[in-house]
C-alpha cells in the first residue's frame, strides 16, 4: 500500500474480521482511515453516512475546504456506482454499500502535494429486490 487510493480500496474490499489491520498499517504510514456502512435508495444518505463518518473519526473538522474535497470525493465514487447516472431511489435502485474514507499524502513519503482525501464505496446496487442486485466499486479521490 503505498498510495491514497491503494490504501482505501485493500481496506474497503478486505473482510470484516481483518481489515482493522490494513488501517493500522496505513496509520503508521501517515493516513488516517474510517470504515463504514450504509444502505439506502436515497443518495443524500450516502453522502450523509460518509460525511458523518468521516466527521465522528476525526478525519475532516467544520471546515468548508475539508467538507468540500469530501463532498467531491464521495461524488465521483458514486458516479463510478452508479455508472455516471447519479440517481438511485428515483429510477428504483437500492445500494448496500460498504465505504473506505483515507485522508493523507498522495503517495506514502511524499508530502510536497498537499493533503488529500479518498472515498471508495464497495457493494451492491440494484433493484430493491433481493437478488436483483450486482456487485459495484466507486472510486473518488480529490485535494484537499
Amino acid at each position: 500500500m503505498k498510495t491514497l487510493g491503494q490504501v482505501a480500496l485493500r481496506v474497503v474490499l478486505e473482510e470484516e474480521d481483518s481489515y482493522q489491520s490494513l488501517i493500522e498499517e496505513a496509520s503508521k504510514m501517515g493516513f488516517l482511515v474510517a470504515r463504514g456502512k450504509v444502505g439506502s435508495m436515497n443518495m443524500e444518505k450516502v453522502i450523509a453516512a460518509v460525511e458523518t463518518t468521516a466527521k465522528r473519526q476525526g478525519l475532516i473538522s467544520e471546515n468548508y475546504r475539508e467538507e468540500h474535497a469530501l463532498y467531491h470525493a464521495v461524488l465521483e465514487a458514486l458516479s463510478g456506482i452508479c455508472r455516471g447516472q447519479l440517481a438511485l431511489g428515483n429510477i428504483l435502485r437500492t445500494v448496500g454499500l460498504r465505504f473506505t474514507i483515507v485522508k493523507g499524502p498522495k503517495k506514502h513519503g511524499e508530502q510536497n502535494e498537499g493533503v488529500w482525501i479518498a472515498v471508495v464505496l464497495y457493494g451492491t446496487i440494484g433493484a430493491p429486490i433481493k437478488g436483483f442486485e450486482h456487485e459495484a466499486l466507486g472510486l473518488g479521490i480529490n485535494h484537499i
